[in-house]
């Protein structure tokens, strides 16, 4: 089997991929930051980082500090906001022939429902990412997506406002992502997205203080694959919603893991840091593997751990 014979295409409810890699969100800018690095065309989608209604200025420095396999983040989902994002950001996101996911930030039910209705207008997005999990906020992020009543709020608010296929971000912050999965597919989304990152913290043993400024951060990268992992496993075998698989994926064994659990696609995050090739690098070996093996369709990797598992779809 050539490589051109293996179909990469996967679906996320209407939205047709042409692969199942993307950039998680906050990771990849809005993609022009990386497009002298990375062939973009080759990816299934660019997922932007986090836009809000009005400016966000982020948190205090410092708010990166290097981990073992993996990092810890505090940027408070710093962006110029919808109107600045619309103008400066989408124009050149249009020009690519990509699909174009955008991640939907707020401190409210209602400035959610805000940024949600102004993106509805744009033919350029493709889909909205829901963010109910970024714990970098003091209100909204993870404030909603901790609970199944508040996620579902704030789901069923913002799928009354748009038409486009709906993706919700979840915590992994919590007892049972699966109960939080439920709640939002049946509020109306369209996928679910996880995990987001892990709460973690730093302490710098010299001054004997926490080296964020907020003190706590997200903890991303390998680290935290075997949790993430999991809680793909769990969700798959809870919800009848596709679901994009994240968290500390670095090489095309950690794709293929997360897809034979149960994930569509997969979202590479903390790996652009260190290797901005790392998504085309990851495409190629998924592809490989399917070739390998005799795999036509890349969808068809998709929870086939599960079968003959005792559970599954």
């Amino acid at each position: 089997m050539s490589g051109r014979d293996v179909d990469l295409r996967v679906s996320i409810g209407s939205l047709e991929l042409r692969s199942p890699v993307m950039p998680a969100s906050g990771t990849f800018g809005s993609g022009r930051e990386y497009a002298d690095l990375v062939d973009l065309s080759r990816l299934g989608a660019i997922v932007t980082k986090g836009v809000s209604l009005e400016p966000w200025p982020g948190n205090p420095q410092p708010r990166i500090v290097e981990t073992a396999s993996g990092m810890l983040n505090s940027i408070g989902l710093q962006n110029p906001g919808v109107e600045a994002f619309c103008a400066n950001d989408l124009p050149w996101l249009a020009a690519q022939g990509l699909a174009v996911i955008v991640n939907v930030s707020g401190h409210s039910v209602d400035e959610y429902v805000a940024v949600a209705k102004r993106l509805d207008r744009e033919p350029a997005v493709s889909a909205l990412e829901l963010n109910v999990s970024c714990p970098n906020v003091d209100a909204g992020g993870m404030q909603f997506g901790t609970s199944c009543e508040a996620a579902a709020s704030v789901t069923a608010a913002v799928r009354a406002t748009t038409s486009k296929p709906l993706i919700v971000k979840l915590s992994p912050n919590v007892g049972d992502i699966a109960a939080i999965a439920r709640s939002v597919e049946g509020a109306g989304a369209d996928a679910v997205s996880l995990i987001n990152t892990l709460l973690g913290m730093a302490i710098d043993v010299e001054t004997q203080r926490p080296v964020l400024a907020r003190r706590v951060g997200g903890l991303s990268g390998p680290a935290i694959k075997p949790v993430a992992l999991r809680m793909v496993w769990d969700v798959y075998e809870a919800v009848r919603v596709p679901v994009i698989g994240m968290g500390g994926i670095a090489s095309a064994h950690d794709a293929v893991e997360f897809m034979l659990a149960g994930a569509t696609a997969v979202a590479v995050g903390t790996a652009n840091f260190v290797d901005p090739a790392a998504m085309t690098r990851i495409l190629d070996g998924v592809e490989a593997y399917c070739r390998e093996r005799g795999v036509a369709r890349v969808a068809d990797l998709v929870g086939a751990a599960h079968r003959g598992a005792g559970g599954g779809q």
